[in-house]
């Protein structure tokens, strides 16, 4: 297949992948990255190998594209705001708080070290795996071959565990 064919197939079918690219990312801007990126794509698998059936092959590439934007932007946007407090949250020292609000969040940090700490070696690698590397239930249950269950309940505790600090200090 030429570089000609496909440049031909891509720009007859751009305003349908454009659309396409739209309604699955909810922004023009954002969709429009996406179109270049499948170009780029595209163009780079047709220098390797041959593709018979052209046109499905570059909307496919323009789904998947898509669908990954989708799942990075879920998991930049999961955070521990999830299961914590509002309260515990806004308790956080912020950039340009008193040397009292500092203290508090450093001695909040240091109580939070000593109790992760202390939980199991599983429970840690779940805890980094959810919080910190954004994985889901299923993927670190996969990954440290163990229920969906026994993970959701070992981040309900961790998160249990964290309150308990935060509410201490801050009675």
């Amino acid at each position: 297949m030429s570089q000609s064919r496909f440049n031909h197939v891509f720009l007859a079918q751009r305003v349908s992948l454009l659309r396409t690219l739209e309604r699955m990312v909810n922004n023009h801007s954002t969709a429009e990255d996406l179109l270049q990126e499948t170009y780029l794509r595209v163009a780079r698998a047709l220098s390797e190998r041959a593709i018979d059936h052209l046109e499905p092959f570059v909307f496919q590439t323009a789904r998947n594209l898509a669908l990954d934007h989708l799942r990075a932007r879920r998991i930049q946007s999961r955070t521990m705001l999830e299961d914590v407090p509002l309260d515990v949250v806004q308790s956080i020292a912020a950039p340009l708080s008193s040397a009292e609000d500092a203290a508090h969040a450093e001695q909040m940090l240091e109580r939070l070290n000593i109790s992760l700490s202390q939980l199991t070696p599983r429970q840690q690698q779940i805890f980094i795996l959810s919080r910190l590397h954004g994985h889901s239930y299923l993927e670190i249950a996969e990954q440290l071959s163990v229920s969906l269950s026994t993970v959701q309940k070992d981040l309900k505790l961790i998160m249990a565990i964290c309150v308990g600090v935060a509410d201490r200090l801050n009675e």
